[in-house]
Order: structure tokens, then C-alpha cells, then sequence
């Protein structure tokens, strides 16, 4: 379940927080879907809600929206380290927010789409010349600001012994130099700020990245699935792209294995009867090593076009 102190902390402003906004707006049986109100995903969500033509207007210094494009919907603009509770306790129905912050609070959400940016990594970090043996950890100083997986992943070892964790709000990289711990657990992207602060990975605890998560009990799962498709089908586009040629009927088997689509290619007949084009969809992060290999197969005409949109 979810932990108790962290909801009884956050819980106590969630009484007044909707009965503030609902002088302005009536939300009763309205749809509520919670992204960051600020940093990396706020800015890397705003671009995903316009592609999946999610519109709203935003009065200032107001942390909701109204949807103008869907019905009985608002957006609400959290600390992404919220929006996981939130979700869960059924304060709003859906939302975006990183892995890390699902694990961390045990929220009870599903997790309907990974969307493939806010990558990182939540790992236990030491000092180069420290302990390289994790397990050697159990009973030591741990600084984090994710106490809870933390201690899971440490009781898994030894339940018995003690692990001593350190909760800190921020600067966690700092605490080995100045002694409060031996280690850290804290999230890596790039591993530039871990490395200048003198440590190194040892262990990963979970790998993370931006979700869309739901409340299992959420009245809203139409709407949900609705927004869930936009979102798979605007990450599909991202990663594909269309590959159009046209190939001697004699190489057509070889040419589907080397492009056999996300279902199967589009086949469709050429007025010389010996040849056929084909049109597929294929990796982006590939597209050019299939390209090399039609080519050497003797395809022809071969174009590559982008894809803004899709439905899988």
C-alpha cells in the first residue's frame, strides 16, 4: 500500500486544495489528468499534449486547466513527486510522472504507457575508492531522497540488520564527502553530476522514465484509453518511419525480411509484372541499415518519408 507517512504529509492539503478551485470551477464528475507543473518533463510533455491535440487554457498563477477540445477535462499542474499519490488516492484520475516517483511513493496506479523520455536510472552511488561490494552496504550510513525503495532494496539482503537511511531533500551527491554517509542512492541521467562529485554506480535499484499512469478505479477509463492511443500513436511515429520501394517479384520474399512492417508490408502491383512496390513502416534508429541492404538487394526508387501521426 501506499506509505503511510509520506500520504499523511500530503494528504492534509489535498482536503482544501479542490474545494479551493471549485469556487472557480466545478469539478464533480469532471475527468482530472495531473502533469508537472515545472523542470524537464513539464517541458518535454508540453510538445506530447500538443501532438496528441490535447488543448486547454491556463488562467495565470492557476494550477488547473480546462481542456477545450475534450469534454468534462482538466488538466492539473502538481510537483511531478505528487502527481503518483495523487493518482492513487483517486484526486485525480490520470497523470504523467517518472517511474522512480510510482516505486517510491507504492502508489497504487496503473501504468497504462511508457512515453520513452525522462530516462534515468535510480542507483546506489559510492565513493571511487569506497565499498564496490553492495551487500557489504547492510548496516552502513545510506543518504537518499528515496528512503522507501531504499530500505526495500537493502532489507532484501539482511532484514535483520539495520540500515542506517539518511533522508535528504536534495544535494544528495554531497553527502559522502561530507561525511554523512557511505553511500548514496539517488537518480542517474548522464552520470556527469555522480562523477564530479567523486562516486560511481555499483548497483541499479529501478530503471525509470516518464509514465502514464491511471487510478484502477477511475471513472474516466474512455477517456483514459482515448488519451492512451493519442499517446502510443504519436511515440510510434516518433520511432518509425515510412519506406517505400519497389523490388524485382523474384526478391519480394527476401525484401519482406529485410522490412517485414510492424503487422506486414503494403504490397501493390506495378504495371511491369515483374516487379512489385511495397510500402512499410521500419525503425528510425535502423531505417539506414535497411536501406543499405534493399539497395544491395537491387530494390529501386526507394523513398523514406516521416510520420507525425499513426495508429498501431
Amino acid at each position: 500500500g501506499i506509505n503511510a507517512e509520506y500520504g499523511a504529509s500530503l494528504f492534509s492539503g489535498l482536503s482544501t486544495y479542490p474545494l479551493r478551485i471549485m469556487s472557480i470551477y466545478d469539478l464533480e464528475g469532471k475527468c482530472l489528468i495531473a502533469i508537472p507543473k515545472k523542470g524537464r518533463l513539464y517541458e518535454k510533455i508540453l510538445p506530447l499534449l500538443a501532438s496528441i491535440d490535447v488543448h486547454y487554457v491556463r488562467k495565470q498563477r492557476l494550477d488547473i486547466a480546462v481542456c477545450t477540445n475534450l469534454e468534462n477535462t482538466y488538466l492539473v499542474f502538481l510537483p511531478a513527486h505528487d502527481i503518483a499519490l495523487y493518482t492513487s488516492l483517486g484526486r485525480v484520475d490520470m497523470g504523467i510522472t517518472g517511474l522512480d516517483i510510482v516505486y517510491e511513493t507504492q502508489a497504487e496506479v496503473n501504468v497504462v504507457s511508457k512515453l520513452g523520455f525522462g530516462k534515468c536510472r535510480l542507483s546506489v552511488q559510492v565513493p571511487f575508492k569506497g565499498e564496490k561490494d553492495v551487500k557489504a552496504l547492510v548496516g552502513k550510513r545510506i543518504a537518499t531522497s528515496f528512503p522507501i525503495a531504499t530500505r526495500k532494496y537493502f532489507n532484501q539482503f539482511d532484514p535483520k540488520q539495520t540500515t542506517v537511511i539518511e533522508t535528504l531533500a536534495g544535494s544528495v551527491e554531497v553527502a559522502c564527502a561530507l561525511g554523512l554517509a557511505d553511500a548514496i542512492v539517488d537518480l542517474v541521467e548522464t552520470g556527469e553530476t555522480m562523477r564530479a562529485a567523486g562516486l560511481e554506480e555499483i548497483a541499479t535499484i529501478i530503471d525509470s522514465e516518464a509514465a502514464f499512469i491511471i487510478n484502477p478505479h477511475s471513472q474516466h477509463k474512455e477517456m483514459a484509453d482515448r488519451i492512451s492511443k493519442r499517446i502510443h500513436g504519436v511515440l510510434t511515429a516518433q520511432n518509425y518511419v515510412m519506406v517505400e520501394y519497389n523490388v524485382e517479384r523474384s526478391n519480394l520474399e527476401e525484401a519482406k525480411k529485410i522490412t517485414p512492417g510492424k503487422t506486414s508490408p503494403t504490397l501493390s502491383p506495378l504495371d511491369n509484372p515483374l516487379w512489385t512496390a511495397v510500402k512499410v513502416m521500419v525503425p528510425k534508429n535502423s531505417s539506414n541499415h535497411i536501406l543499405d541492404q534493399l539497395e544491395k538487394l537491387g530494390a529501386k526508387d526507394i523513398v523514406v518519408s516521416l510520420i507525425t501521426n499513426c495508429r498501431a
